[in-house]
């Protein structure tokens, strides 16, 4: 390490050198941990780190004002960046593409550290072969109300039908609420069809879990219920990786497990300062993850025999009235929205003064009514929330009123429609 101008510092890392700028800038200030720590903890783990995301390219979540403020999503790789880091372009189903950065080293992991990514958002594909995942990824989401005993519940049902189907399971933490649990595959299946693998994978665990888990992919019909998320292997999406800190105020991280652990953990146990003594002692419980390449053949075949998957019902049709001329979907549940804001922080006051006004319904609200979504824009995240009445009586529920807050996040955007 060596001081560089400007307030910088200059490492040297496998004979490349990165330079982090501002490394005394506290990230994490309940634990007061500062830029250069967090790159210092990305290199001493960076035997897990690197299983997770090398050779895959990653969209940049960059937290760039801190955590107190929302990061913005960079799927094009900078301009200005060392000759070392490659990349690879992506097409979307969007019809657009992007050239990403693609990790294969320590250098461009702490590389990507110093442009504020805090959480590490590869693709399941391989940069020399983007069409075709060798990752698939089951999502364990819990609602509201939901306690860990639950999740793990539905992890272990997750576990025996990738066994039952000849995959083998690896699980973390989320570094939030949940577990995920990945399976490596061999590269011979398309995105849709890995998706559609999942959402199997889903429908079984909801039917060997019910009341337990769902694989419903409305919120509001999930009830207090462990969400299969089977749509986080479509093409477009990413997921936090292994070793990844997520921005939470104790610096949480997403903490790879062995089997016979995962009902004793708890997420807020794993933090960088104990993912950093656990690493010292321990290495990476995923260190096999690669040697353990399974087929889909089994979940595709379970898939015929499940039949097609329930539709989400639809108004009568485009230009319908009661599709307000859009032909959108109408829920069966009685969701009334609260606010769409552009931080979470203002969508909760909104609800908080929504919640002020009507005592006698929050009264008789489930945790699970309560929908708050994270919803992606074109950048960044902005949230939405909702209400489910379904616990209210009729005659108590109240009308849909003006939002609290009302933040268009496609405002000023200008669409391309040839």
């Amino acid at each position: 390490m060596s001081p560089a101008r400007d307030n910088a510092t200059v490492l040297e890392i496998g004979g490349r050198e990165v330079r982090v700028s501002n490394p005394d800038k506290v990230v994490f200030p309940q634990p007061g941990l500062t830029k250069i720590d967090l790159v210092n903890y990305y290199l001493a783990v960076a035997d897990g780190a690197l299983r997770g995301v090398d050779r895959r390219p990653m969209v940049l979540k960059r937290f760039v004002k801190g955590i107190s403020h929302e990061a913005f999503f960079q799927k094009r790789a900078p301009e200005k960046r060392p000759e070392w880091i490659e990349t690879a372009t992506l097409r979307y189903a969007s019809g657009n593409s992007a050239e990403e950065v693609v990790v294969t080293d320590a250098a461009a992991l702490a590389w990507v550290v110093n442009l504020g990514c805090l959480d590490l958002n590869p693709h399941p594909v391989r940069a020399d072969d983007l069409e075709h995942p060798d990752e698939l990824r089951v999502d364990l989401d819990p609602m509201p109300g939901v306690d860990w005993s639950q999740i793990v519940d539905v992890a272990m049902v997750a576990r025996e039908v990738l066994t039952d189907h000849g995959l083998v399971g690896w699980p973390k933490t989320s570094g939030s609420r949940g577990i995920h649990i990945y399976a490596r595959i061999e590269r011979r299946w398309n995105f849709r069809e890995v998706r559609h693998a999942a959402e199997t994978l889903a429908r079984e665990v909801e039917l060997r879990a019910p009341g337990l888990a769902t694989a419903r992919w409305w919120k509001e019909e999930r009830g207090e219920s462990v969400f299969v998320d089977f749509n986080q292997n479509a093409k477009d999406r990413t997921v936090a990786s292994a070793y990844s800190i997520r921005p939470l105020p104790d610096a949480r991280v997403s903490t790879p497990l062995d089997w016979n652990e995962v009902r004793d953990s708890r997420p807020e146990r794993f933090t960088v300062a104990t993912v950093l003594e656990r690493f010292a002692e321990r290495g990476d419980p995923a260190a096999g993850i690669d040697g353990a390449v399974g087929g889909l053949d089994g979940l595709l075949a379970l898939a015929e025999q499940l039949g097609p998957a329930e539709k989400a019902p639809r108004a009568a049709g485009a230009g319908s009235s009661a599709a307000g001329g859009s032909g959108r979907r109408q829920s069966t549940m009685p969701l009334i929205e609260i606010a769409r804001a552009k931080t979470k922080p203002e969508a909760l006051e909104g609800l908080e003064r929504w919640k002020a006004r009507h005592p006698d319904v929050v009264a008789l609200l489930q945790p699970a009514d309560v929908l708050v979504d994270g919803m992606r824009g074109s950048s960044s995240l902005w949230y939405r929330i909702r209400v489910n009445l379904q616990h209210v009586p009729e005659s108590q529920r109240p009308e849909q009123e003006a939002l609290e807050v009302d933040y268009d996040p496609w405002a000023g955007k200008q669409w391309n429609r040839s």
